[in-house]
């Protein structure tokens, strides 16, 4: 009978040292490909040296697909509203009627080794870091390019003969795919969006893939500017791609581009800032929507395939000016206000758009009934071609003291759910160092077991004048 051929056996795996089992193909310990390396080993001279392990290279084969973050669920009765944000017993006064008058990450720094990168500088005004689409960030998951955003593949060497693509930062012989993995010896290849920071004066944010994930698809801009009267403006986007959509990686950047954009170039024209936010919403949407147009020759077959499985995430964005934050947000990732004094209480700024909320809100479970069922987590809004009906929340608030809005994707949430226990994860000098704290937070997701992507964004209260204009 015909049977498998059986690979060479070799004494060692040649990327980890790890004895492999007999009969094994790849190696339990890092998923190198032990054929093709005996084959190699047979090939070449016994003192050829093993390639370096470089900083970016994932060792892992392909990963199996992840299970869905949420589902869509449908739409709430036309006669059911959603509570408005609740304070979660920390009172803050409503804004008046004319408007406004480093740890290194646990993960990257830790397991991959990799240095820490200087923040990126944009000049001009209004200052902006942005990424996915014209991104200014530097990343943990380190690359030959150095700290500003490279290839995204974790490897700088380029093949000979004109060829473009990069070669494996594992076996420095093989191409990259499409998916980001070696032609050769599948191993996975660091993305630039895998691990990111970014900081301006007063304002940070970090996103990390997680450690279940094989793609991170939340995606985050932050910018500064100055309203007419010359006084500071400090606004963060923070977007999560929907996993059971397609290409949620890609809603989540045409989403926090587009918001981010519309609020920087609304408000130094003197925009009220609610109104700005819900524009940016409606801007993000548009953006996300379009997307759905793009899939590709196929999808010209039939009209309905632009609503088939279209691209979608959540958004969630704060403004902050010298005395008022403003919040706006669709689907399940949220806002928290954390003060200096933790004496004082602090508060969660929005309510989700999910199964649970709704439960909750319809006084047909609790709270702790709701997110202990298996559909807690399915949305009832977000951005998308197929979103039943779009329906931006804003709020603005008027703190009566110094703190910090953090911003963030459930990735984060998860893990510190109220806003007692945000505060306790919040640094107490997060105001002062808001990228330090932003760092922490994704550690803390990371520490808790990092089953998501996770983003958050770090906005110090009050703006401070002179803080805004260039990186």
């Amino acid at each position: 009978m015909s049977q498998m051929p059986q690979p060479a056996q070799l004494s060692a795996c040649p990327t980890c040292d790890e004895p492999p089992q007999a009969g094994d193909r790849y190696c339990d310990q890092c998923g190198a490909d032990l054929a093709a390396a005996a084959a190699s080993a047979a090939q070449t001279p016994g003192d050829r040296p093993v390639p370096p392990r470089l900083n970016g290279a994932a060792w892992s084969p392909h990963p199996e697909p992840e299970p869905d973050d949420y589902e869509l669920a449908a739409p709430a009765p036309d006669d059911y509203e959603l509570a408005a944000p609740a304070p979660d017993g920390y009172e803050l006064a409503t804004a008046a009627p004319d408007g406004y008058g480093q740890p290194a990450d646990p993960r990257a720094a830790g397991a991959l080794g990799a240095p820490e990168a200087a923040p990126p500088t944009e000049t001009g005004t209004p200052a902006e870091i942005d990424t996915g689409v014209n991104a200014s960030t530097h990343t943990s998951a380190a690359t030959s390019t150095g700290s500003m955003a490279g290839t995204g593949t974790g490897a700088g060497p380029r093949l000979p003969g004109g060829e473009h693509r990069p070669r494996c930062a594992a076996c420095q012989e093989g191409t990259i795919d499409q998916d980001g993995y070696c032609e050769r010896c599948g191993h996975a290849q660091a993305r630039e969006r895998d691990h990111m920071e970014s900081e301006l004066e007063g304002i940070a944010a970090a996103s990390d893939r997680g450690l279940r994930h094989h793609r991170n698809e939340d995606a985050f801009a932050v910018s500064a500017a100055e309203l007419p009267d010359g006084s500071p403006v400090m606004v963060a986007v923070v977007c999560d791609g929907v996993s059971s959509a397609t290409r949620p990686d890609d809603a989540s950047a045409a989403a926090a581009h587009a918001a981010g954009e519309a609020l920087r170039t609304s408000l130094p024209r003197g925009a009220h800032p609610q109104q700005a936010m819900n524009e940016a919403i409606v801007a993000a949407a548009e953006a996300v929507n379009s997307l759905a147009l793009d899939t590709g020759a196929a999808a010209a077959h039939h009209e309905g395939q632009r609503h088939q499985n279209a691209p979608a995430c959540t958004i969630v964005s704060a403004v902050v000016t010298s005395d008022i934050l403003t919040i706006g947000w669709v689907g399940d990732s949220r806002a928290y206000w954390v003060p200096d004094d933790r004496t004082a209480p602090p508060a969660r700024l929005t309510e989700d758009d999910s199964w649970a909320a709704q439960m909750v809100a319809a006084g047909l479970m609790s709270e702790a009934e709701a997110y202990a069922d298996e559909r807690a987590h399915a949305i009832t809004g977000w951005l998308g071609a197929d979103a039943y009906e779009l329906e931006p929340h804003t709020a603005s608030y008027k703190p009566d003291r110094p703190g910090v809005v953090v911003v963030c994707t459930d990735g984060l949430w998860n893990y510190a759910e109220s806003a007692e226990q945000m505060a306790r994860a919040v640094p107490s000098d997060a105001r002062s160092r808001p990228l330090n704290t932003a760092q922490i937070l994704v550690g803390h997701a990371l520490d808790g077991g990092g089953h998501d992507n996770v983003t958050v964004a770090v906005v110090p209260f009050p703006a401070a004048p002179g803080r805004a204009g260039s990186a």
